[in-house]
């Protein structure tokens, strides 16, 4: 297994492992020393006869240590050296192939150059894409058929947020789909994004296999924390979890009519923020002037990591602000908790735009320069948690909780026969 180096793409990928190695399945997965390192103590004992952890040296770039071996905490102009670095590395995960000889190789769309590598060894390569079939289909799409209207007319962008649609990443992803014929697998599920899903393959012939939420267990460690301590002690659904993800880092600006909006909604919350490494600054000089003393013990803000499935699972939390990444849309769906969607950039407003359309968020809309407005964030975060008005998306998130409770790992068991069979062909 070789994913790219973001986190919302090691944790599909880890979570994959995990299920596919309590099916007959050994797991080889490729990464950097520096994400190998944080992805240690996710994996139990019981993992470790079964997935392996196999490093891959970047070379050290300018302003590029091994420690920025990863997307978490990068600083935005430093992302084109990471994928210079990682492209150098291609000779050397060939060598890697060479030894093991895998019986098959599951990679992320970043890396053209590794199913290559796989051809050449006759091992056959599967692509495993960790955003949605929805932002999928709709790249193929605009790639395939530019200028023609995608054909799910509530799958779009806002003006204000087509300048900042990174096409270049999407493309790489949609030649590659189209290369081979086989199978694609999809961090998805038919009941949510089955329509999108028949696109795609409509679009490339390819048969999509979707492998199901994908979401990590909350650890014992976890449980541990002190926020969850702090959250024992509000009432049931009282409270919002917020977080924009390990590789967005918020302006000035957002940053600031978030935090009013949070100070004049009506609910407690858990905010950890975000810098970039090297760029941490002083909360208090970030955040409005008197915010902590107004806001007192109904607020948990802080500079760092939050234990997020923990979290989301806890009967105190009633909402979720999030920036649509994929993996976090599934943790909501997952523990049953609404979304305050507030995209940023590349595939979260098509995330957006789906959650809202299955009924489990709401968004909130920017004005046509892009920017967040205060009354704005408090007034979809008091409908989504507290007002009569949002108990339709409150009881559409509880339906979701326990439509994948019954489901469980019932894509994996397909998904095993797929790869399988796979294997088998090349044997």
């Amino acid at each position: 297994m070789f994913p790219w180096l973001g986190y919302g793409h090691i944790s599909p990928f880890l979570e994959l492992a995990k299920k596919l190695s309590q099916r007959n399945f050994v797991i080889y997965l490729c990464s950097t020393p520096v994400i190998l390192n944080s992805i240690k103590k996710k994996l139990s004992p019981e993992f470790s006869p079964s997935i392996h952890l196999l490093e891959l040296h970047l070379q050290t770039l300018p302003n590029l240590p091994p420690s920025h071996h990863t997307t978490n905490g990068l600083p935005p102009h430093l992302m084109n050296t990471l994928k210079e670095a990682f492209d150098l590395a291609s000779p050397d995960f060939a060598l890697i192939l060479k030894t093991l000889k895998p019986d098959l190789l599951i990679y992320d769309f970043l890396q053209p150059w590794a199913p290559k590598s796989a051809a050449e060894l006759k091992i056959p390569a599967v692509e495993f894409i960790s955003s949605s079939s929805t932002m999928t289909a709709y790249m193929l799409h605009e790639f395939n058929k530019p200028g023609i209207k995608f054909p799910f007319s509530s799958i779009c962008y806002r003006d204000y947020e087509k300048a900042r649609i990174e096409k270049q990443e999407a493309s790489i992803s949609v030649e590659k789909l189209e290369e081979d014929k086989s199978i694609v697998l999809i961090k998805s599920f038919k009941e949510i994004e089955g329509k999108y899903s028949d696109y795609i393959t409509n679009l490339t012939g390819k048969k999509v296999v979707p492998l199901g939420p994908l979401v990590q267990e909350p650890t014992l460690e976890d449980s541990e924390s002190e926020l969850i301590t702090w959250l024992n002690e509000k009432e049931k659904k009282s409270t919002i979890f917020v977080s924009f993800g390990s590789e967005y880092f918020l302006s000035k600006e957002n940053l600031v009519e978030i935090a009013y909006g949070l100070e004049t909604s009506k609910v407690n919350f858990i905010w950890p923020i975000r810098f970039q490494k090297g760029g941490n600054l002083e909360l208090e000089e970030a955040l409005p002037k008197g915010f902590f003393n107004r806001v007192g013990n109904r607020g948990k803000v802080f500079n760092g990591w939050a234990p997020q499935a923990k979290i989301l699972e806890h009967s105190s939390i009633g909402g979720f602000v999030s920036h649509c990444g994929w993996s976090s849309v599934m943790e909501s769906m997952k523990y049953g908790v609404p979304i305050i969607a507030m995209p940023m950039h590349i595939d979260q407003p098509i995330n957006s735009r789906l959650v809202e359309d299955v009924g489990i968020a709401v968004e909130v809309v920017r004005d046509s320069d892009g920017k967040l407005h205060r009354e704005e964030v408090a007034a979809i975060i008091n409908q989504v948690v507290l007002d009569k008005d949002g108990e339709f998306v409150r009881q559409k998130a509880k339906d979701m909780k326990e439509k994948l409770c019954i489901k469980e790992d019932e894509e994996i068991e397909q998904v095993a026969k797929e790869l399988e069979k796979l294997c088998a062909k090349f044997l």
